[in-house]
């Protein structure tokens, strides 16, 4: 979705974004393939539209999170491309090479070489969800693309990478959800919606928690908040009674929190055992069954708001309707069709695939464009990867339109998302989502966004960051 007037002419869109996993990236790359048994899905004969030069399987190689900081998350996201994969895509695939997921695990700190593996030993035309640690290897990537116009990367966890890189053949990386900024300019926002004057924000030393906790603060400081202290603190620490302590002096409206689920949880549990009551914004982190878990539903009752700024799904299209049960159906999932990381890793993955079937390769060079033009109008508005498909093979121009919204794109390769605050209820449950004021925070994220400094400007080049 473009933001304002692009030098490609696409239309103008003022919907703001915002990211979904704050996190590290990285461990010993061990490859871990996915499991699940195949479903009629992922045995179906394989088209031969398109006539390409091979019926190879595809291989699709996620950057999982298995051991490390996320490995709570890790079976749960790996779902969550699987799902489409298996569900969706490979009853009929694009140009008719069925897709294969391996998932390489990534730990806290190997993420560049769970991606050489990737690509090197696993020959993966499509590598998912380079993250967080992509400015460790960045060199490497484009050295590569320039070389081989291979592999076409859409992520979901890319939030941490400036919103400048990418969504170009020569970097072809293609963000779900946003900016890990975006995610800390929705909590100050929401606070300040709530009437909040004075706030606290805690965050672990972790790369994308902490630029969301600096996004936090430099909105704050636009809306008007008295930001009382920030409260920096390792990860996984034994206890964060000491930080408890410190916000129950300050006296906060709202806290502000840019953590893990587990380390969330650990705060508002001291929080709430030395008496305070407050308005708690975390992370989309919390959508996941491990915040609930360790946090528990006693502490819920006793504060005045637990919840975290996300995006909501459109449930008035199509898009939703064949979406939502054939997600539910599932007996294996960690959470029901409205959590974030299901239905924008869908979108996801369905765009890719169409992208690969208008432009008729696997070529960065020939999906980059392909991956803006079947989102943006003009075009037949389609709302499932097999009315989409079908529009395509009979030679007409489509605009997707997905769960997660319109299906279009920064220059930068990043997805615009309605924006949301997510409440929990009394029973551990999320709630409807509120809105919030995209407008608004859009012109907050224009001031506070950080971008690559790169010499040239376009790819190859060397940027920093």
């Amino acid at each position: 979705m473009k933001f304002g007037t692009s030098t490609s002419g696409r239309a103008v869109v003022a919907v703001a974004v915002i990211s979904l996993l704050a996190g590290g990236c990285g461990a010993t790359a061990t490859s871990v393939p996915a499991t699940a048994a195949p479903t009629a899905a992922a045995t179906a004969a394989p088209s031969t539209s398109g006539s390409p030069a091979t019926t190879a399987k595809v291989t699709v190689c996620e950057l999982a999170y298995y051991t490390g900081s996320f490995a709570p998350y890790g079976k749960a996201l790996t779902n969550d491309v699987r799902f489409p994969i298996e569900q969706i895509i490979n009853l009929d695939p694009p140009l008719g090479r069925q897709w294969q997921l391996i998932s390489e695990d990534i730990g806290d700190d190997h993420e560049g070489q769970a991606a050489k593996i990737c690509i090197e030993q696993h020959k993966a035309e499509i590598l998912v969800s380079i993250a967080h640690q992509y400015r460790t290897y960045r060199d490497y990537m484009i050295e590569w693309w320039q070389e081989n116009d291979s592999p076409i990367v859409p992520s979901v966890h890319g939030g941490a990478i400036p919103g400048n890189l990418g969504g170009k053949a020569a970097e072809p990386i293609f963000r779900a959800q946003g900016l890990d900024q975006a995610l800390g300019t929705y909590g100050s926002l929401y606070a300040e919606s709530i009437g909040a004057k004075n706030i606290v924000i805690f965050a672990t030393q972790v790369e994308g928690f902490q630029l969301a906790a600096d996004a936090a603060e430099k909105a704050a400081g636009i809306l008007g908040l008295n930001v009382l202290a920030r409260l920096d603190v390792q990860p996984t620490q034994p206890s964060y009674r000491a930080e408890a302590q410190k916000i129950a002096s300050l006296k906060p409206d709202a806290v502000i929190v840019q953590a893990g689920s587990t380390e969330s949880a650990s705060i508002i549990k001291a929080a709430a055992e030395a008496g305070l009551s407050l308005n708690w914004v975390g992370e989309t982190g919390w959508a996941e069954a491990e915040f609930m878990k360790t946090l528990g539903t006693a502490p819920i009752a006793s504060q005045k708001g637990i919840g975290f700024p996300s995006f909501a799904p459109n449930k008035s299209t199509p898009a939703w309707a064949f979406f939502q049960p054939l997600w539910d159906a599932q007996t294996d999932k960690a959470y029901d069709a409205n959590g974030q990381y299901a239905f924008s890793t869908y979108d996801l993955m369905v765009q890719t695939a169409l992208a690969v079937e208008m432009a008729g390769s696997y070529k960065a060079s020939a999906w980059v464009p392909a991956m803006f033009k079947v989102g943006e109008a003009p075009g037949e508005i389609c709302y499932t990867y097999a009315d989409c498909l079908k529009l395509i093979r009979a030679g007409k121009d489509i605009n997707y339109e997905g769960v997660t919204g319109p299906g279009l794109y920064t220059d930068g390769g990043v997805n615009a998302v309605t924006p949301a605050y997510i409440p929990f209820k009394a029973d551990g449950t999320t709630g409807e989502p509120v809105l919030l004021d995209a407008t608004k925070g859009l012109q907050i994220i224009d001031q506070i966004k950080t971008e690559a400094k790169c010499t040239p400007a376009t790819p190859p080049n060397k940027c920093t960051w």
